[in-house]
């Protein structure tokens, strides 16, 4: 039987709205991967070391607050030191749509702006994420 996807949902910073980032988790598991949520106010350093202790294939960040940009510069940062860029990082919430290559360049792999459809963004993960 093989292992089904592990994603790990994450708010990171002082960002306190996460019901969305609930429903999303919900989905998720609803299309049959296995999600793990961490709950409000996570630090990078928080998130990567859930992400080391779960074994999780894709790290997702639920960013509503605007700073996804230092956010996951940071994120990107660590996972480099710690040596394990094979996880994947997708990023949802408000994003603008000139952040994207910023983001993209950074090593985000999945950009899931606010109003993207759970569909969507479930069939690129199933797509681009082989679990381990």
């Amino acid at each position: 039987m093989e292992r089904k996807i592990r994603i790990l949902v994450a708010k990171p910073g002082l960002d306190g709205h996460d019901r969305g980032a609930k429903v999303v988790a919900q989905a998720l598991r609803d299309a049959g991967m296995e999600v793990i949520y961490t709950g409000l106010h996570q630090t990078v350093d928080q998130i990567i070391q859930t992400a080391l202790q779960e074994d999780v294939d894709v790290i997702g960040l639920s960013i509503m607050s605007g700073a996804h940009l230092p956010i996951c510069e940071k994120l990107m940062k660590k996972i480099k030191e710690k040596g394990f860029e094979d996880t994947a990082v997708v990023v949802g919430g408000v994003i603008p749509t000139r952040d994207i290559p910023l983001l993209q360049k950074m090593g985000i792999e999945g950009i899931f702006p606010g109003g993207t459809p759970f569909d969507k963004s479930i069939k690129w993960i199933k797509e681009n994420i082989k679990p381990r």
